[in-house]
């Protein structure tokens, strides 16, 4: 069971990564989105509760910033619904999923809350670039939860998504900006 747990994340990294090569916000939203469907199922054959709750969310957050014109994702409600949707889950997994609660979990689960808020600000950003430098919060954020959750594919995800960002930034928004300011 382990063992195919960690293969799926190894399978949501490969769309993690791939996304933030992405030039278009809405090709970086698909991807992530079928990045989410897998590592629900990882997390939650992990029992890292946290972790698969939030993907879970996170999948119907991307549809809704995929679509953003038929949900009308720009209204700042659909914001204000999505982040207490995520502070529903931090309270779940002390109350539902009986994780124990001390200053050292409440830390600990907070971390995913923090960069799923991130990553739900950076769907909301007009341009890829603002979208690609809030992956430099969302993805330490989950580096750390992954690494206490000992997910082999999202530590990995979260290191490469780090460097991908990097590449992204430096590829595609920092030649664009040296095009505009060429002109």
């Amino acid at each position: 069971m382990e063992i195919v747990a960690q293969c799926i994340g190894i399978l949501a990294m490969a769309f993690n990564i791939w996304s933030y090569q992405q030039k278009q916000q809405k090709h970086i939203i698909a991807l992530q989105l079928l990045g989410s469907s897998f590592f629900t199922v990882h997390f939650f054959m992990l029992k890292a509760y946290m972790g698969g709750l939030l993907n879970a969310v996170g999948i119907v957050r991307a549809v809704v910033y995929f679509y953003k014109d038929k949900f009308k994702s720009e209204h700042f409600l659909w914001l204000i619904a999505f982040l207490l949707v995520y502070l529903a889950c931090y309270v779940l997994t002390f109350t539902i999923f009986d994780k124990r609660f001390n200053l050292e979990n409440a830390i600990i689960e907070i971390l995913p809350v923090i960069g799923m808020t991130a990553t739900t600000f950076a769907f909301r950003c007009k341009t890829t670039q603002n979208t690609r430098l809030l992956g430099f919060v969302s993805s330490p954020s989950w580096l750390i939860y992954n690494i206490i959750s000992l997910s082999i594919g999202a530590i990995c995800c979260e290191v490469l998504s780090l460097i991908s960002i990097f590449i992204g930034f430096f590829r595609i928004d920092r030649k664009k900006s040296m095009e505009d300011s060429d002109e």
